[in-house]
């Protein structure tokens, strides 16, 4: 029985095929409708009698990014009907004073407030259901003050609206984001409704053309790298933003622990932008909180930061004539100016096609165009489009190594994506890593994770107590722990002495620890794990070895290896670099 992984991406859409160890991969131009690339990829693929069937999609991020949710209510206590308006009081952006944050989800006439209060230690005035006002919205978002610790107020809100639109989609903070700090809980609440009705439509598509192409049902992968039902995914699509970089991440940190590192720091080059996080002891690293299109999502997700630099990011000039490269981004229609679709503006892939980086045809059928790669890069230095690009993609690299300790010579480097192989050595040189990792199936590697993903259900529960009085806590999971009157915590794993390693780590971090100092106990977060297959991997093809500079091709990408590395393909066929 084979297992497939699908994966779509801003250009490509991939599929991985494993059965019996032996992978089989295709590629397909990502279709406007989502679900028809789905099938076609699989039908490319050669799937049939499948047994398992996991998939990465873009739909809730380019919904959100796009504002092309659902029209959205927003109901919360009365007098903070401006809770999503007032955010923090941050700026946008430090050093511009007049810059504007990103408009609300939800504006402000489809704000509502109700009477009545829950305050830390219970119920402070009564709630008052009857003085909720008509609303029309396709969705509406509940987020009542501490209602992460007393949800009945809530509870009875969500209740009343789902009887009242029953064709809406109502989502309530305790069920997606039960955590303290209301406006980050109200931010989360309001992207949740307003991806439902979106990913739902998408679900439901896919879930009749896969019955129609003869496949399971597909099971979708969340931010924090674990696989969903689809209604799972569809009853809070806010935790599946991050879908396809989080399936990236679970595929380079298998293919790292297979090549022997449990230290690696993944680096995925795809069409539209690159995706940089870091594996620690064979795990990537996840974050309880990430921005996307400038709204706080409180969510489960792996640590993942991500930069407008991709294959198919354009290359400009500024006012002040200086060469830049992205954010914006051919996309897969047209493309690169070489794939002959209709583009005519540069691309980082035609560059990488004129250095002769690149082979005729891509995987996935696509044949290049040198000529229109001239045409579309003329007057244009093709080996300085790629040093801008690699500058941008080292700053994301340095961010997530450098600016959280750790120290980049200890990692090895993986490189995936259809792009990433092709810049790998060339960044590895700059941050100080000595060994890059290319696995032969780099270009569908975010497909290959979906593959071996587990399945994963995230829970939190907020404290907010002195830690002495929290009373037992699972064994398993994290802890966010501060001293008392801090305003920020630190995310420590649950052990026997919590207290001691909270120091420890306070001290490593800061310089500095307090032990006679009071912790406080603020969320644990566990999780429901059900791991997924184990992935062996056998190769088909001819063990390589290179000399730099040289160009190899892979079945799923190419590398560039430039003077002064060297290395050779193991038994899984990934190939593994090494600086001279």
């Amino acid at each position: 029985m084979a297992i497939l992984g699908v994966d779509v991406g801003g250009t490509f859409t991939d599929a991985v095929l494993l059965d019996e160890g032996r992978v089989a991969t295709a590629k397909v131009l990502t279709a406007p409708r989502q679900e028809e690339s789905v099938v076609a990829v699989a039908r490319a693929v050669g799937a049939s009698d499948v047994e398992r069937f996991a998939h990465g999609t873009t739909v809730a991020t380019n919904a959100l990014l796009e504002r092309k949710g659902a029209r959205t209510a927003f109901v919360t206590n009365a007098g903070f009907e401006h809770l999503l308006h007032l955010r923090r009081q941050t700026r946008a952006h430090l050093y511009r004073l007049c810059a504007a944050h990103p408009e609300p989800l939800v504006p402000l006439e489809r704000c509502f407030g109700v009477p009545g209060r829950m305050g830390t230690d219970g119920e402070l005035e009564p709630l008052a259901l009857d003085a909720l006002p008509e609303i029309d919205a396709e969705a509406v978002a509940v987020c009542l003050l501490h209602a992460d610790r007393h949800s009945a107020h809530e509870r009875a809100v969500a209740e009343e609206l789902r009887r009242r639109l029953p064709d809406a989609h109502v989502v309530a903070s305790y069920e997606v984001a039960p955590e303290f700090r209301e406006y980050e809980r109200a931010s989360t609440t309001a992207a949740d409704a307003y991806l439902g009705p979106v990913a739902g439509r998408y679900l439901s598509a896919l879930a009749d053309a896969c019955v129609a192409a003869g496949l399971p049902e597909p099971l979708v992968m969340r931010s924090s790298g674990g696989v969903a039902t689809p209604r799972q995914a569809a009853a809070h699509p806010a935790t599946i933003l991050v879908s396809g970089p989080a399936a990236g991440a679970v595929g380079a940190a298998r293919l790292a622990a297979l090549a022997g590192f449990e230290d690696a720091i993944g680096l995925d080059m795809g069409g539209t932008s690159t995706d940089v996080c870091v594996i620690a002891g064979g795990a990537a690293e996840r974050t309880s909180e990430r921005q996307i299109g400038g709204l706080p999502i409180r969510l489960p997700s792996v640590d993942i930061h991500t930069v407008g630099a991709g294959g198919g990011s354009l290359v400009w000039r500024d006012r002040g004539g200086a060469l830049r490269v992205g954010p914006q981004s051919a996309g897969a229609d047209p493309g690169p100016a070489c794939y002959g679709r209709g583009g005519t503006q540069g691309t980082v892939t035609d560059a990488n096609l004129l250095l002769g980086r690149l082979p005729e045809q891509l995987a996935g059928g696509v044949a290049l165009d040198r000529a229109a790669a001239e045409r579309a890069l003329e007057g244009v230095d093709p080996a300085a489009v790629v040093g801008v690009v690699n500058a941008e993609m080292l700053r994301a690299l340095r961010v997530v190594s450098v600016e959280r300790g750790h120290d980049p010579a200890r990692f090895a480097l993986v490189a995936f994506g259809g792009a990433g192989p092709l810049h790998a050595c060339e960044l590895a040189d700059e941050l100080g890593t000595t060994t890059v990792i290319v696995p032969e199936a780099a270009g569908v590697l975010s497909a290959l994770g979906l593959v071996a993903s587990d399945e994963r259900r995230d829970a939190v529960r907020s404290y907010v107590v002195p830690l002495r009085d929290a009373g037992e806590l699972p064994q398993d999971g994290e802890a966010d722990l501060r001293y008392r009157g801090q305003s920020f915590e630190l995310a420590l794993p649950l052990q026997a002495d919590l207290s001691s390693a909270f120091h420890r780590a306070h001290e490593e971090l800061y310089g500095f620890a307090d032990p006679e100092r009071e912790i406080e106990l603020v969320a644990v977060r566990t999780a429901e794990i059900r791991r997924g297959p184990v992935l062996q991997l056998r190769s088909d093809y001819q063990a390589a070895v290179v000399e730099g500079p040289d160009v190899v091709k892979l079945p799923g990408a190419t590398v560039w290896v430039p003077a002064n590395w060297s290395g050779a393909t193991d038994a899984h066929g990934t190939m593994i670099l090494t600086k001279r």
